[in-house]
């Protein structure tokens, strides 16, 4: 495989890894270092690229390991899974806390998950991948996603109205 022929399978792909690594590591720097380490590796594999039916999902597959192996390895001290990557400059000071004031609840809530429900919901609601790659990516049954991936939105749901109901009385 020639370089030109690596790069047109990579750079599609190397903003999910990139995402990936960023929501698993929580650090830019981390994610950056990450990402360039699984190009590596994938480049001193490109033979092996070519013999799956989905390089990407293998690509994610890959990332998510090197990311899973760092995180052993107590590489990075300070975990958070949900990144907070909200900027306009329309919206007023008080709406911008209010946001970034729920970002931190829901990223509270999704660090409370067990780790494969946040990988699911991840991959499903945040990278946007069809059940069929999270499969290949996370070895795992398509029926066994959809209840990961129900039972971690249920989780966040529940959590976040009883967030926001605190404090109210029912009559």
């Amino acid at each position: 495989m020639t370089h030109q022929e690596f790069l047109q399978i990579i750079n599609p792909v190397k903003d999910k890894m990139y995402r990936m690594a960023l929501r698993m590591l929580t650090s830019k720097e981390a994610a950056e270092d990450a990402t360039q380490e699984v190009i590596l590796k994938l480049w001193n594999r490109r033979k092996k690229i070519r013999q799956y039916s989905n390089p990407e999902a293998y690509t994610m597959t890959v990332t998510k390991n090197y990311c899973l192996d760092q995180l052993k390895l107590k590489y990075n001290n300070n975990l958070r899974i949900v990144h907070q990557n909200y900027e306009s400059g329309s919206v007023s000071v008080h709406k911008e806390t209010e946001i970034r004031d729920e970002l931190t609840w829901v990223e509270k809530i999704i660090r409370q998950l067990p780790e494969q429900q946040q990988m699911v919901f991840q991959l499903r609601d945040v990278e946007q991948y069809e059940f069929e790659e999270i499969s290949e990516i996370m070895n795992m049954e398509q029926t066994a996603i959809r209840v990961a991936l129900s039972r971690a939105r249920k989780k966040i749901r529940e959590s976040l109205t009883k967030k926001h109901e605190y404090g109210i009385r029912k009559s």
